[in-house]
């Protein structure tokens, strides 16, 4: 199987996205310890004060699923209601060359 990546597009509610990396930071210690997790890297939006992206690669198919379903995560999504305007916006990329990848 080959490399998924994913680019995720959080809203934050008006004024609460300091708040929401808050919450956040957990979920890139929960990150670290999966195996099949090789790059999840949070970044604040240079334009929009109210947006958080996430620039996630991941080994395959199954290790992008065991992050999506794990207890971390999922305690995540719990902790950012409130914080979070909406769903996150997800875009499934196949990483196919260039610098940097792993």
């Amino acid at each position: 199987m080959s490399q998924v990546a994913v680019i995720a597009k959080i809203q934050a509610l008006p004024g609460k996205r300091d708040e929401l990396i808050e919450v956040f930071q957990a979920g890139l210690a929960t990150a670290e310890s999966e195996a099949g997790t090789l790059q999840y890297v949070m970044h604040e939006d240079a334009a929009d004060a109210d947006v958080i992206w996430f620039y996630e690669v991941y080994e395959n198919q199954d290790a992008l699923a065991a992050h999506g379903s794990s207890e971390g995560m999922k305690a995540l999504g719990m902790a950012s209601r409130g914080l979070a305007a909406a769903r996150p916006e997800l875009t499934f990329l196949n990483p196919i060359g260039g610098k940097g990848r792993v």
